[in-house]
């Protein structure tokens, strides 16, 4: 009976050189021993019953058997093939099991055409389904299509796309693909789970890191088809199973032009661990906003602007997203100041429009490290422009006192030249910043001086102090000398003869005898010049 209708057993037997033939090895018949019973029962004429998830494998043993209408009419092939296209192949959900059947059947289920016959009913009827939908809730059929191979996916997606399936459509079904095959990773894209990682492990998370690679790949082009929280988490897990470098280099070229819309929860998602107690490592953040900030420095050269003076709105709601991302993540301790500056630097100073939100994660960060010293909290302060602070956020600064001194004397300038100035707008931050730092150097200068002329003074005052007790000693000796008898000279005698013959002795006054000290105190008339009286 198996002769009859099955070329391939026709052919063992009479090419078997033994003489009594009673045992012939079938193991690698397709579907294994339940088919070929099923086989052996349809040879035999026993009734049995094909359904949508053995008539792939019947087909294929029937092929594998030889059992064809060439060797007996209505033979197993013809009747597997007319269930397939009668049967299981007419709905959406018969094909979609039918193809999931065939991957244990590779890859002589590719010979039969079993294979592409089914992915061009799903993609028919899936993009049907999409724009039409039969039941609900609309997307019923992603669901369903999410029990297939991650090949046969590729596959679909591909007629799907070439049939005029929307871009939001296929990311839809690889949305749903993705949450259901990774549902520990990328579960209700909250990412909180309890995942454990073994650093020393790397094939501990094989078979989930080939399959993200390949959904990956397989991501449609258009920047708004995948939802931004989906994009996060499949990075998240990209870093987490150690996926390749294409890989997470795709996912953040993604999320960096559509960075604008991201908000700080989003962010973080892809910044802690699975638990949410650790910082993973935060190079992909980094390279997200930079990939960023390029697109946008490309945009304003192509515009003829100038990207450091004039900044876009989405580069302005960005400055504002990594700021308060930043002041979430500043009170880990593995959050380092080269870390901390090294993202905040990647915007522009231009973007911010004032400083509070960059003001405000380094008021956390330095309450978060309190051990910091002067100098390293300066550096954390150097990536601010307190000349940019709200009124508010100036006084908040001026009491800070986990700010460094020269900061917070900024913040008082500020407000000094706006008291001197009484303008109520906001000076050119330019102009202030050039005159506090002439300012500055004013007082450097006057300082110097002034120190300076404290040493000259109390040198004088040491000097004047030995020349009065100088003066005494010598005034001592001087009186002295003059209570003794004074000598008669020659010069003496001359001079009193002399006074003797003087012509106006009688007409004047005569001041020989007044000493040489009390006539230095006698004043002269005031000469009258041209007096007629």
């Amino acid at each position: 009976m198996l002769v009859s209708k099955s070329n391939y057993i026709r052919k063992l037997i009479l090419e078997s050189k033994e003489p009594d033939l009673a045992r012939i090895n079938l193991s690698d018949i397709p579907g294994g021993p339940d088919i070929f019973e099923k086989t052996a029962k349809f040879c035999y004429g026993v009734n049995f019953e094909i359904t949508v998830h053995n008539v792939a494998a019947l087909r294929c043993a029937a092929e594998y058997l030889q059992m064809t209408d060439m060797y007996c009419d209505n033979n197993l092939s013809s009747r597997t093939e007319d269930f397939l296209a009668q049967v299981a192949l007419s709905s959406l959900s018969g094909a979609i099991i039918v193809l999931k059947s065939c991957e244990d059947l590779l890859p002589l289920a590719e010979d039969v055409k079993i294979v592409q016959r089914c992915v061009d009913v799903i993609s028919l009827k899936a993009c049907n389904e999409a724009n039409f939908p039969s039941r609900t809730p609309p997307n019923w059929w992603t669901e369903e299509l999410s029990i297939i191979d991650i090949e046969f996916i590729g596959r679909i997606l591909s007629g799907m796309r070439k049939r005029g399936a929307k871009a939001l459509t296929l990311a839809s079904a690889l949305t749903t693909y993705t949450e259901r095959n990774l549902r520990d990773l990328v579960r209700d894209h909250s990412g909180r789970c309890t995942m454990s990682y073994n650093p020393g492990d790397c094939d501990m998370y094989a078979r989930e890191r080939e399959l993200l690679q390949s959904i990956v790949s397989l991501l449609p082009s258009e920047k708004a088809a995948l939802p931004i929280n989906f994009l996060c988490c499949l990075l998240r897990a990209a870093i987490f199973v150690r996926a390749s470098n294409s890989c997470k280099n795709e996912l953040e070229k993604r999320i960096s032009v559509i960075l604008e819309h991201v908000t700080v929860d989003n962010l973080l998602v892809m910044s802690f661990t699975y638990d949410g107690e650790k910082l993973l490592d935060l190079d992909s953040i980094r390279r997200i906003i930079s990939g960023f900030m390029e697109k946008e420095k490309n945009m304003a050269v192509f515009s003829g602007g100038d990207f450091k003076e004039t900044c876009s709105a989405a580069m302005h709601r960005v400055a504002k997203t990594v700021d308060s991302y930043l002041g979430e993540i500043a009170t880990y301790p593995e959050f380092t100041i080269s870390k901390f500056n090294g993202i905040a630097i990647l915007v522009p100073k231009g973007a911010r429009k004032v400083d509070d939100d960059i003001y405000r994660a380094i008021d956390i960060y330095l309450k978060a490290h309190p051990n910091l010293d002067e100098i390293e909290r300066e550096k954390v302060c150097s990536v601010m422009d307190p000349l940019k602070l709200s009124y508010e956020a100036r006084l908040h600064a001026s009491q800070n006192k986990r700010l460094p001194v020269q900061i917070v004397l900024h913040t008082l300038y500020y407000d000094q030249l706006k008291l001197r100035s009484g303008a109520d707008d906001q000076p050119d931050a330019a102009a202030t910043r050039s005159g506090l730092q002439s300012d500055a150097s004013l007082a450097r200068e006057n300082e110097a001086l002034r120190s300076e002329l404290t040493k000259m003074k109390l040198h004088i005052s040491d000097m004047q102090k030995n020349k009065g007790s100088s003066a005494k000693r010598i005034s001592a000796g001087a009186a002295a000398a003059t209570s003794g008898s004074r000598k008669h000279t020659f010069f003496s005698s001359m001079s009193k003869t002399l006074g003797k013959l003087n012509p106006f002795k009688h007409g004047s006054k005569d001041t020989s005898h007044i000493d040489d000290d009390i006539a230095v105190g006698i004043t002269k008339p005031r000469r009258r010049r041209f007096s007629i009286s």
